[in-house]
Order: structure tokens, then sequence, then C-alpha cells
């Protein structure tokens, strides 16, 4: 059995990761609709209101009953690392990250009656890269449409010893916050009949 209601539940995402962290709970969008929004940082603005603010935003940007939209990105520090724009913006990411610790930051944001939000912080650690780890990783291409430039789900998980807090939402999307904001709306999320 998946989730059912009677509330008809938009994604405003294009991330098929989104999807499938979605699909693990047994919960199916009737629709997915990216949203198109802006995603500049604003000046001296911090990751984390940043993930809130554009969560927000792509959420007002869709129409529907139930609109579900996240944010995530990767933060050094004070920096913002989203989506790299090629590989030489990646391979900075990486060396950047290389060898120490990092948030992963997601806003979530769910409209219906009200608007729900969450903002969601795990910490991540990436071991020391080596040149030629990282010159693989780039020629893999795994990097492209991730935040900070790599993918814990993916043949990143191999450069990552330790963590803290929510591994979904190092994927992009914490299923336990969540699965309680899609439930605070009157969306039933069944999770009986899931295991394979």
């Amino acid at each position: 059995m998946t989730a059912s209601s009677k509330v008809r539940l938009t994604l405003a995402s294009a991330s098929p990761r989104r999807r499938d962290l979605l699909a693990q709970i047994g919960v199916v969008p009737d629709a997915v609709t990216p949203a198109d929004i802006d995603e500049t940082p604003k000046p001296g603005e911090l990751p984390r209101p940043y993930v809130a603010r554009l969560a927000e935003e792509k959420a007002a940007a869709v129409e529907g009953e139930l609109v579900l939209a996240a944010d995530t990105v990767v933060a050094a520090g004070r920096r913002i690392l989203g989506k790299p724009a090629d590989a030489d913006e990646a391979e900075a990411f990486l060396r950047l990250l290389s060898g120490r610790r990092h948030k992963v930051i997601t806003g979530v944001a769910l409209k219906g009656a009200k608007l729900w939000t969450r903002t969601v912080e795990t910490a991540v650690k990436l071991k020391r890269l080596s040149e030629a780890e990282i010159a693989d990783y780039i020629a893999s291409g795994e990097w492209q449409g991730k935040a900070g430039g790599y993918a814990i789900q993916g043949i990143g998980g191999a450069f990552v010893p330790w963590i803290s807090g929510s591994y979904t939402n190092v994927v992009g999307l914490p299923l336990t916050e969540t699965a309680g904001m899609l439930a605070a709306a009157g969306y039933q999320v069944r999770y009986t009949g899931l295991a394979a």
C-alpha cells in the first residue's frame, strides 16, 4: 500500500533524488512541477536563511492544493556551495571540502492551508582527497547537479567517513521532517507494505 490521501500533492522540484526519497516512504506526488525562481543568494545571506527563503519561494511559485518544495546547499563556514556551474567549480568545491567538516542544509516548505517550513542541518566530513580521486570523480560526471559537487548516495559516498544527522538530508530531502510536515497538512503517509 502506498500513501493515500484525498489531498493532491505537487512536488516543486525536478530532482529525481527527491522523488526517490519520497517513494521510500510511499509518497508519490500527483504532479511534479519544478519551480522557476532566481536562486542567487542575496548579499551577505547566510546558508540557513538562504535555503529557507528558496524553499518558501519555490512553494509559492507553484500552484497546487499541497505543494512541497526544498532546497539543499553545502555550507563551508558561511560560504554557500550550490550546484557547480562546471567541472572547474566542482573541482574547487572538492578541494575546499577535502579533509574537513562542512554542513549540508536543506530548507523544506509545504504550502497548503498554511505554510509549514523547516531547515535541517547535517554535519559531514570528507576524507582528504588525493589528486587522482578528485580527477576521477570530476571525470565521472557525478558532481553535476549536486550541491557542493558530490553525491553521498553515489561514488562520493566513498569520500565520507563520518556524518552527524540525517542521511536523507544530505541526499536532498530530510524524510523524518518531511513526513511530519505532510502529516500536519493532512496528507496521510502509510508505511505499511513498503518493505521489499
